[in-house]
Parts: structure tokens; C-alpha cells; sequence
């Protein structure tokens, strides 16, 4: 079996650190200096740029430089992607509790069916 994927492992790599999704969640509100986000994560810039890094390589956050001073702000790209992506899924999940009682009616068949090979194999034994 083959599950063909649109989306990029290093998507969801990038996003699956907490300290990663802290940072996004603090871009949320808008560009923000490496100082700030420093303060907002409680660690090291060190550790900071190191996770901003990771994030601008994916795509989720672009840096802009003013002096010394760098601005990270949020992409709106890889987010749709994601959102795109997900969608796909949900659709499917949707479809599947629009019929509730298609999925309990083929529940039932599938286990009569399993019901029915047991005996069988019993009364052949």
C-alpha cells in the first residue's frame, strides 16, 4: 500500500517542537525583534534563532533585517498548505459522520461476518 502525501515531512518536523510552536504563537500577533521573542520564549537567543532557523527553512517565518536588529514575522504560505492539506482529511472525516448510520450498519455486517467464520471453523473442528 502506498500513501501518497502532498505535504513536506519537514512541515510538520518544524511545527512538532513546542518550543517552535510557542514562537509561532507569539508571531501571531504580528513581526516581532528576536529580543521579544527571547522574553517570550524564556530562553537563550541562542536557542531562540536556532528554532527561528528551523522555522525559516520550512517556509513558516521570514526575517527582516533593520540594522542589528532582525524581524521575524509569519508566512501565510506554508499555513494555507497546511490548511489545504488537512482539509482533504477533514472532508473525509465529515463525509464519514454525514452517514452515522451507513458506519454503524457496515460495523454490524463486518462483525456478523467475523461471527459467522468462527462458527463455521468450529462445527468443521
Amino acid at each position: 500500500m502506498c500513501i501518497c502525501t502532498c505535504m513536506d515531512i519537514t512541515t510538520f518536523a518544524a511545527l512538532a517542537d513546542p518550543m517552535r510552536l510557542k514562537l509561532v504563537e507569539a508571531l501571531r500577533t504580528g513581526e516581532l525583534p528576536v529580543n521579544d521573542l527571547v522574553e517570550h520564549a524564556q530562553i537563550q537567543q541562542s536557542g531562540v534563532s536556532r528554532h527561528l532557523a528551523i522555522l525559516a527553512r520550512a517556509g513558516f517565518v521570514s526575517v527582516r533585517p533593520q540594522g542589528q536588529k532582525r524581524f521575524y514575522a509569519l508566512r501565510r504560505e506554508p499555513f494555507q498548505e497546511l490548511d489545504q492539506w488537512v482539509a482533504r482529511f477533514r472532508a473525509h472525516g465529515e463525509a464519514r459522520l454525514d452517514r452515522p448510520d451507513a458506519a454503524f450498519e457496515q460495523r454490524t455486517r463486518a462483525g456478523s461476518a467475523r461471527k459467522n467464520k468462527t462458527r463455521a471453523r468450529k462445527g468443521r473442528t
